[in-house]
């Protein structure tokens, strides 16, 4: 860890994580989420790739990327940088927009006029409790900002048996230890399995697979931030062993495990 490295997590809700960060160098290698990561640089320029390209997020921007989409992260100067973060279950932008394909954002920097303007730089004031109400406002604020960054036009996409298809969702992340028979979500779905991992990841940004394993990191977090140890808390969560949940962890969030627990406040 380099002096002054940090992670602070913030309030959040049901589908809603915030959290700040100061980091310096290149502290994260190649990875991908399964929510969307909705970004606003505090201090110094955040550095990252991104389909392809090199882009910088100034004080002031947001950066936006979409689930599954590969990117990394560094300092773009040796002052290091600060941001704040928004994750936000994919399922919630889905809910907002009434069944819509997800926005995708392919140029992934906002500038801070457009974050005015569209009236979001709220859902950054980490510190603040979400209620009922504030989720609503806060989700319906996030799907507009992905709406009117979202570049050219959205591919039509068939109609999605969204009821089902939220019953396999929910049975994956009632139990993520579990390793459920393909057979058992293709009659939850109604669906052959393929038709169920393109619509799966259609509706909510990512594979089926790939969503077991983010809860189980979710798990996994949970029980190091109460205090568990690495080894137990892979273990509780249903990993293999510690080495297969940090080959996990790292393609999740870009960080060993044990860099971003000593991160934590």
């Amino acid at each position: 860890m380099a002096a002054g490295d940090r992670i602070r997590n913030g309030m959040g809700a049901a589908g809603i994580e915030r959290m700040e960060a100061s980091f310096h160098g290149r502290p994260f290698a190649p990875h991908r989420h399964d929510t969307y990561a909705i970004g606003v640089t505090r201090a110094g320029v955040q550095s990252f790739n991104f389909r392809g390209q090199r882009w910088h997020c100034l004080p002031g921007q947001c950066h936006i990327l979409h689930p599954d989409e590969t990117h990394d992260g560094s300092a773009g100067t040796e002052e290091g940088f600060s941001y704040r973060m928004v994750y936000m279950d994919p399922a919630l932008v889905q809910e907002a927009l009434g069944g819509k394909p997800l926005p995708f954002v392919a140029n992934p920097v906002v500038e801070a006029t457009r974050l005015a303007a569209l009236g979001v730089t709220e859902v950054w004031d980490i510190d603040e409790d979400i209620d009922e109400l504030a989720r609503v406002d806060l989700v319906a604020a996030i799907a507009n900002l992905l709406v009117h960054a979202a570049s050219g036009p959205q591919t039509k996409a068939a109609p999605l048996a969204l009821d089902r298809l939220a019953q396999v969702r929910d049975r994956l992340a009632s139990a993520p230890v579990v390793r459920h028979p393909m057979d058992e979500l293709e009659q939850l779905a109604g669906l052959d399995r393929w038709a169920l991992a393109r619509q799966f990841r259609a509706a909510f940004g990512t594979s089926p697979s790939r969503f077991r394993t983010h809860r189980q990191l979710d798990l996994l977090r949970r029980s190091v931030t109460s205090g568990a140890s690495l080894m137990d808390a892979a273990l509780e969560a249903g990993f293999a062993d510690q080495s297969h949940m940090s080959r996990q962890f790292k393609r999740a969030y870009g960080l060993t495990p044990a860099r971003w627990a000593a991160a934590l406040q």
